[in-house]
């Protein structure tokens, strides 16, 4: 075998004219686990070649690392000849190839490409991507929380699920020391994630025209998927979610997130975050964390401002302010000023009574406190996530640059070509009607006493607010769909150099976008509704004194209550439609996308063909995880004084989100590509400005 002979300096050209270092003639394949594991003869069988749900050649030894599928057009010579010389050098660059005919697919139109890098080709570029890999058991031993250690246990999940693997001391692969690595001409050292990275990367480098043509952009599977040669490309799930792989080398990575992470019944259970980083790749899992991390911090928030809550329901009778408004002969002898020119009356004082009482609840002297403590929180929060942060830096092994400068990675690796399609998922826009019974009848020999109650608690003015809140919100959301196309437009014509840098710009604008699309209409109410009216014979006009349209005034009780309302339809609208959106549109489109071609069971379908049905994880699928917990983020620290109980919807909500998010990570997208990275990126500085600007407003 030829990692055993020592020959470290032949070329991947060089590898192809050996002899095939996994026989497929049924002869056996001799691993060397790392570590000691000790010698294991592994031979393929009848019932694995008979098997579809494999990850396997039909030789049931090399595994699939990446597959490639197509359609053969009848009128498509170009994209034949593509693919001839992007598949021809592919096998030069050292990669073996397999291809199941359409007969043999679901359709009878689908080419599936399997693709399988071998050990010489992983390990010459695990050692030009610099990726590190274990060489001896670490000696280190975590800090023990034994005396806390029973109150937590309902939480925890078993210790083979949260460390998949043993921790390891680790260093950048180098060839040509792979005895110091114990290993020897052994694949599994890499586990799939890493697999499909390395082969990922060789087919975004790999060109698709002749050596004797000048066209060297023609290179990498992001054109050809743009261009139609190729309908998908994506790495294979190690087994369906439901059930184990029946295959020993396969760890069955996917069922166990399942089974103890993506199931909602598990929403009070720690998350598998080493799992997680070793299946998804660690850009996935830094995610994870942050999300998990932020919603432990709520709870803090969330405690407090139910005891702030709690608080103004118990002074409820100390209010003077609303008992003046209220009494009769105090309130109810205080005639107002009509609110408009023309069709408006005088009213009396004490008809906003129940709106300074609801007011009292979310503004009293306890609100003084909650704010101070929100300002804390948001620093602990950010100071506590860098800790956080740079803690899993050190565990998985992120401390330094996933390519360091030394030449070895060419200068374009994150380049964007300018074909590559930029397409969304469109969102579908729901139209909801908000009926309000503020018209109910307060007669007193009225037979309908519950419309009379309604009536009671839904003032003219709280009805106003409700309506225009929601309105707001459907215009919000309209809005969204436009904001979006416009910030992506605006990225592609300034044209990136790198994917970091076009997401970085991306986020910014979006942001910027979505910061005004949400939270002007709650700026204005706080900070400008009422403050520029006028009084009685000098009123304030909007267009001049010809329009008629005098500025806004607020409720006696001040513009708080509107504020909160105004704060409650935004905010629980948008998670209760983005949580709805998430559940249901991919579980929609995946089961229509896969009964319009599909004639047998999913569970007698090839592996690669289940997860071709699946939708595909973008490269900027992450974006919109963290931009919907961002904005989030500032519905709970700019105007968290205005509603107290924000932290407590923010924390129900993202309690769910984890695993709706899991759910869909496991169960309806195709595996991502792992890729690396060592923090949540422009979102930190993000984060860092929304809190300065929280203590502004609060």
């Amino acid at each position: 075998m030829r990692g055993l002979t020592g020959r470290r300096n032949e070329t991947l050209i060089e590898m192809m004219g050996d002899e095939d270092p996994h026989p497929s003639d049924g002869g056996a394949v001799l691993l060397l686990h790392p570590w000691g594991a000790g010698l294991k003869v592994k031979k393929p069988t009848d019932k694995l070649q008979r098997n579809k749900d494999t990850v396997f050649f039909k030789d049931g030894v090399r595994r699939i690392d990446f597959v490639l599928s197509y359609v053969d057009d009848k009128d498509g010579e170009k994209k034949q000849e593509r693919r001839r010389e992007f598949e021809a050098n592919l096998e030069k660059a050292g990669l073996e190839l397999e291809t199941e005919d359409k007969e043999d697919s679901d359709d009878g139109r689908t080419y599936f490409l399997k693709i399988h890098a071998p050990w010489e080709v992983l390990a010459t570029y695990a050692e030009v991507l610099k990726i590190k890999v274990p060489f001896r058991p670490s000696d280190v031993t975590r800090a023990q929380d034994a005396a806390f250690k029973w109150l937590s246990w309902p939480f925890r999940l078993p210790e083979e699920i949260m460390r998949p693997q043993p921790d390891y001391f680790t260093s950048a692969f180098d060839k040509g020391k792979a005895e110091f690595f114990g290993i020897y001409n052994n694949a599994s050292i890499f586990p799939p994630s890493t697999r499909n990275r390395i082969v990922f990367y060789i087919l975004s480098r790999c060109q698709y025209h002749k050596e004797d043509r000048l066209e060297k952009d023609k290179k990498g599977i992001k054109r050809l998927l743009s261009n139609g040669t190729y309908s998908a490309a994506f790495p294979l799930h190690d087994c369906p979610y439901w059930k184990k792989s029946p295959n020993e080398e396969c760890e069955s990575e996917r069922f166990n997130l399942y089974e103890n992470w993506a199931g909602f019944l598990c929403f009070y259970k720690e998350q598998p975050l080493n799992l997680v980083r070793k299946y998804y790749g660690e850009k996935i899992g830094i995610y994870f964390a942050w999300l998990g991390f932020y919603t432990e911090m709520l709870f803090f928030a969330a405690v407090m401002g139910v005891i702030c809550f709690t608080y103004g329901l118990l002074s409820y009778d100390d209010n003077i302010s609303s008992k003046e408004i209220c009494d009769p002969s105090i309130g109810g002898s205080i005639v107002m000023c009509p609110l408009c020119d023309k069709k408006c009356s005088f009213w009396k004082l004490n008809s906003t009574c129940l709106s300074s009482w609801q007011s009292h609840l979310f503004d009293n002297e306890g609100t003084v406190f909650f704010a101070i403590f929100m300002g804390i929180w948001v620093t602990l929060f950010l100071e506590f996530w860098k800790r956080r942060q740079a803690r899993l830096e050190y565990e998985w092994d992120l401390e330094e640059p996933d390519h360091p400068g030394n030449g070895a990675i060419s200068s374009n690796e994150q380049q964007v070509c300018s074909v590559l399609p930029l397409w969304r998922h469109r969102h579908f826009l729901a139209y909801r009607l908000a009926v309000f019974a503020a018209f109910a009848s307060i007669m007193k020999d009225s037979p309908t006493r519950r419309i009379q109650l309604v009536g009671n608690l839904i003032t003219p003015q709280l009805a106003t607010s409700l309506t225009a809140s929601c309105i707001n919100f459907v215009i919000i959301m309209i809005l969204n769909f436009f904001y979006e196309r416009v910030a992506i437009w605006i990225t592609d014509m300034e044209i990136p150099k790198t994917h970091l840098e076009y997401e970085n710009k991306l986020t910014m604008k979006m942001f910027l976008f979505q910061f005004v699309n949400y939270y002007s209409s709650c700026f204005y109410v706080a900070f400008f509704k009422g403050k520029f009216v006028g009084h009685p014979g000098n009123y304030t006009y909007m267009f001049g004194k010809w329009s008629g349209l005098r500025n806004e005034e607020c409720d006696p009780g001040g513009c708080l209550i509107e504020l909160t309302t105004q704060l409650v339809i935004v905010m629980v609208g948008k998670q209760l439609w983005g949580n709805i959106q998430e559940a249901l549109l991919p579980l929609i489109r995946n089961w229509w996308g896969s009964r319009k071609g599909r004639h047998q069971p999913e569970n007698q379908c090839s592996r690669w063909e289940q997860d071709h049905n699946l939708l595909n994880f973008t490269q900027l699928g992450l974006f919109y995880e963290y931009l919907e917990m961002v904005i989030q983020f500032g519905f709970i620290t700019l105007f968290v004084a205005s509603f107290p109980l924000a932290p407590l919807l923010a924390l129900c909500n993202n309690i769910l989100e984890i695993r709706v998010d899991a759910w869909k990570f496991t169960t309806q997208f195709r595996r991502p590509v792992a890729s690396k990275a060592r923090n949540i990126g422009a979102w930190q500085e993000i984060l860092n400005v929304v809190a300065i600007l929280s203590v502004v407003t609060n």
